[in-house]
């Protein structure tokens, strides 16, 4: 007999949350601390969505996700997880550039960022003020026809070596580009200047664990390896989900998972108006990456000068369609110190992030698949030679992850490593005007996405949860 893993769930739920991603787990556990019953579903047999981890002979432990976030996530975890995860949350402090324009390591906030504009490039310091206050004010009201590169050229035109240098960054982090809307740029880019880049000491495995203690102390019923099959909607409103074959009652629906595939698939157009449908179908879905996982053998360690994170590029110049080429020129190199998991062995680890297409591994063979996958290996050493000499002979274990594994793994569409583009977020916005009980928190727009847009979008939407079941228990009363 096949395991029930919703063997004891409860027939009724006031929540169902679809998707254990930061934003998933989030609006999970700020309703169940409201005092409403909430149900967590995920597909998976571990939560955290892109925010996890694998464990390799050794006792090597890779983080999969994109670690670095703004000061605000401190706030963000204080307030609505625990003090021992925003206790655990340190600041990296030394992040290198290496490219044919410039070599340069900063704190990476906007009092480092202004003396090397002014001291390094040039630049005088009422412009590079005026930059940075012009990307402060900007909010989602704001002219979205303004692109990320023309924004650029307001401030700094002609200067590529500037726009390589503001926006390295922001691409490793979320995908965005210089054709993206300016606002998508100049909100996170404000949200890492105030003080600079954060991960979380103890590594995602201790992040994830910590949020899982925390869900069922709050009440949280967690189901894991529990897939979500369909949405049910009657006049309007929804009445429950079917999940691993089980329907199940519940007055709100919270999904986590893609917002296309929330709306095409789990609900079904037809439950949506026409416009409402012409607007899912034409959310374009945000870029994959590849990534390389590489651990240093057990008495082996890494010179801490060589940086937390290194944006290492041999391209002449910044531009979208080198960053997501085959002929990879662009990699940024996340170093794992001994100090970065301090409760387990101490181990060195390094986690090469490029930006990729799903359609450029999407139709190679099985074999064609294993030589790309051993090609980009190879080529990622080659690279980080150059700032870790003699890495293959260091080396314990060294794997890659593609496009593939990530549609594999999280269900993500095309592998999309961050949700959609900006206009997802309309979309998802509006996703409770057109059925009432239904909602969507997730990565979404480049504003959305990235751990701390992740978690802040869940507290938005539980508190729209929470005032929707609250009017129902009002009017019931009635």
């Amino acid at each position: 007999m096949p395991m029930d893993f919703l063997k004891g769930v409860s027939g009724e739920y006031d929540v169902t949350v679809i998707g254990s991603g930061l934003a998933g787990m989030t609006v999970a556990n700020a309703l169940a601390r409201s005092g409403h019953r909430v149900l967590l579903l995920e597909q998976h047999y571990k939560l955290g969505g892109m925010a996890t981890w694998f464990k390799r002979k050794g006792g090597h432990i890779f983080d999969v996700s994109l670690h670095g976030f703004p000061v605000g996530m401190i706030k963000s975890c204080r307030r609505y997880w625990t003090r021992e995860i925003a206790d655990s949350i340190v600041q990296l402090k030394h992040v290198r550039f290496d490219n044919p324009m410039f070599s340069l390591t900063t704190r990476y906030h906007r009092e480092d960022f202004t003396r090397l504009l002014t001291e390094k490039f040039g630049v005088s310091q009422s412009q590079v003020d005026a930059f940075f206050d012009a990307a402060r004010g900007m909010n989602f009201y704001d002219d979205q026809q303004l692109t990320v590169g023309e924004f650029f050229d307001q401030y700094f035109p002609g200067r590529g070596d500037i726009v390589r240098l503001l926006m390295e960054p922001i691409t490793y982090a979320n995908g965005s580009t210089l054709e993206d809307p300016a606002i998508t740029y100049g909100i996170v880019f404000s949200n890492f200047m105030s003080k600079g880049v954060y991960t979380f000491e103890g590594g995602t495995d201790r992040l994830i664990q910590l949020m899982q203690k925390d869900l069922i102390k709050s009440g949280v019923d967690v189901r894991l390896r529990v897939d979500v099959e369909k949405i049910h909607v009657e006049k309007g409103r929804v009445t429950g989900v079917t999940a691993n074959g089980q329907f199940i009652n519940t007055r709100v629906v919270v999904s986590n998972a893609n917002i296309k595939n929330t709306i095409l698939n789990l609900v079904g157009r037809d439950n949506f108006s026409s416009e409402f449908v012409d607007e899912t179908e034409k959310i374009r879905l945000n870029n994959s990456s590849t990534q390389v996982y590489m651990a240093l053998k057990p008495d082996e360690q890494i010179d801490e000068e060589t940086g937390d994170l290194l944006f290492s590029s041999t391209a002449p110049a910044f531009q979208t369609d080198l960053l997501l080429s085959r002929d990879i020129t662009s990699r940024t190199f996340s170093f794992y110190y001994p100090r970065t998991r301090p409760q387990g062995r101490p181990r060195s680890l390094v986690v090469s992030s490029t930006n990729a297409r799903y359609e450029d591994w999407a139709e190679l063979s099985d074999e064609a698949y294993e030589a790309s996958k051993q090609d980009l290996i190879e080529t990622t050493l080659e690279s980080l030679d150059r700032y870790v000499p003699g890495i293959r002979k260091k080396l314990d274990h060294a794997e890659a992850a593609t496009p593939r594994t990530f549609q594999y793994y999280t269900r993500h569409a095309l592998g999309a490593s961050f949700g959609t583009k900006f206009e997802g977020l309309a979309v998802s916005r509006g996703l409770s005007s057109q059925v009432n009980g239904l909602f969507h928190a997730g990565s979404v727009g480049i504003i959305m996405s990235g751990w701390l847009g992740a978690i802040n979008y869940g507290v938005i939407v539980a508190n729209e949860v929470d005032a929707l079941l609250l009017s129902k228990n009002t009017a019931q009363v009635g």
